[in-house]
């Protein structure tokens, strides 16, 4: 018989087999403590970055903040400027007078091509004139250059056929004949463009992408300027307004009016890619021309010198020898012309200015009857306002070191 311990058999004493445990793999260990160590690092930069993240939107906040406090100081300043530029003049009031003398020019141009006939369809802009009892449209010439089937359609949506009575290619200009009923037609004033100064107001009325009757207003930005188009085949359209009212194609032919609501222009191109250039005909030159256009078709009262130049500079006049550094450079005279009838001379050198050749050695337009021409803008402005045809007028010039009046 096998003698068993009683604390063995009832437990009072409990007998525990121990087992040797397995030791940590050091390497194991490492890569633990380097991940602990990464996500600590983590959250640590996370929280560091969103602390920093959170200070810079808030900094951020501050200058959206500070801006448009500027921005709404700035739309107040101008607010303010538009209400002294057109003071004591209701804008709305004024468009509500004129809106309805404004129309829309329109017609198609066929050209034949390799597909067969192609039909665009070409729209500008007009405004109606009471010309001693005669209702017309004034427009541009480019606005009607070769259109068939031309109509004119008013801001109530009638529109009516219409046909070319006249036009002047050399100021892009026409005048309209419109089969329309007396009381679609209401005129608009045309009033002297001659006393126009830089800084004015004026306001541009017209059918800008065919948006019937667009507003916008500006300033005088310049006078006297001179500009060319295609139509003219190179020759210059004289003392053209220069303003700063946004106009876009279909405007072409629209008026531009001064703070009371009377034409002062029409508004005849802009410069592609600019802001805020835009030029149009003087006034002037409409009251000059328009019973021309109604009772021949033409204008052939434009003067014509018969010279190409350029616009002097400081360095075409060190290149000269000469001590004025303003005034027209004559570089070539057209055989026959007026210019070289009377004695007028070209360059005989050219050189490199700037970048471009020029010929040097003519004379040097300075003035006119007495009147001083500093560029080329105030020599075709001159022209235009104030010479006719076969008229004698004195050119003074600066020749070999001299000065010199050559009738």
């Amino acid at each position: 018989m096998n003698d068993y311990n009683k604390d063995d058999l009832y437990g009072g004493r409990k007998q525990v087999m121990t087992t040797s445990q397995p030791q940590p793999n050091k390497h194991s260990l490492r890569i633990v403590v380097l991940i602990a160590v990464l996500v600590v690092a983590i959250l640590a930069g996370g929280y560091f970055g969103y602390t920093i993240y959170r200070r810079d939107i808030a900094s951020l906040r501050s200058q959206i903040g500070t801006l448009q406090v500027q921005l709404d100081a700035i739309k107040e300043q101008t607010k303010n400027q538009t209400q002294v530029i057109f003071a004591n003049v209701s804008l709305s009031e004024l468009y509500e007078k004129v809106k309805d003398s404004v129309v829309m020019v329109y017609g198609y141009i066929v050209e034949s091509s390799f597909f067969g006939q192609q039909v665009t369809t070409v729209q500008g802009s007009g405004f109606v004139y009471n010309f001693t009892g005669q209702m017309v449209v004034i427009t541009n010439f480019h606005v009607v250059d070769g259109v068939s089937s031309l109509r004119v359609t008013f801001r109530n949506g009638n529109g009516y056929e219409a046909t070319v009575l006249g036009w002047d290619v050399y100021v892009d200009l026409a005048v309209v004949g419109v089969a329309a009923p007396a009381e679609e037609l209401k005129p608009l004033p045309i009033v002297e463009s001659s006393t126009l100064k830089v800084g004015e107001p004026v306001i541009a009325i017209g059918n800008p992408f065919g948006l019937t009757g667009s507003m916008t207003t500006g300033i005088v930005s310049q006078l006297g300027r001179t500009i060319r188009e295609s139509a003219t085949g190179g020759y210059s359209i004289a003392n053209i307004i220069q303003f700063d009212a946004p106009i876009n194609p279909g405007n072409s032919g629209g008026p531009l009016l001064n703070r009371w609501g009377k034409v002062v222009g029409i508004t005849t191109a802009i410069v592609e890619s600019s802001q805020g250039l835009g030029f149009a005909i003087p006034s002037n030159t409409i009251l000059r021309e328009v019973a021309y256009l109604i009772n021949t078709g033409t204008y052939t009262q434009h003067s014509w010198l018969g010279v190409n130049g350029t616009d002097m500079n400081y360095d075409i006049a060190k290149e000269m020898h000469i001590n004025k550094t303003f005034g027209w450079l004559i570089m070539n005279v057209m055989s026959g012309s007026p210019a070289a009838i009377a004695g007028l001379r070209g360059g005989t050198q050219q050189v490199q200015i700037g970048g471009s050749m020029v010929t040097i050695g003519g004379d040097v337009i300075i003035a006119i009857d007495g009147a001083t021409i500093i560029n080329g803008d105030a020599l075709s402005a001159y022209l235009e306002e104030n010479t006719s045809p076969d008229q004698t007028i004195t050119i003074t010039v600066l020749r070999d070191s001299g000065q010199t009046d050559i009738p």
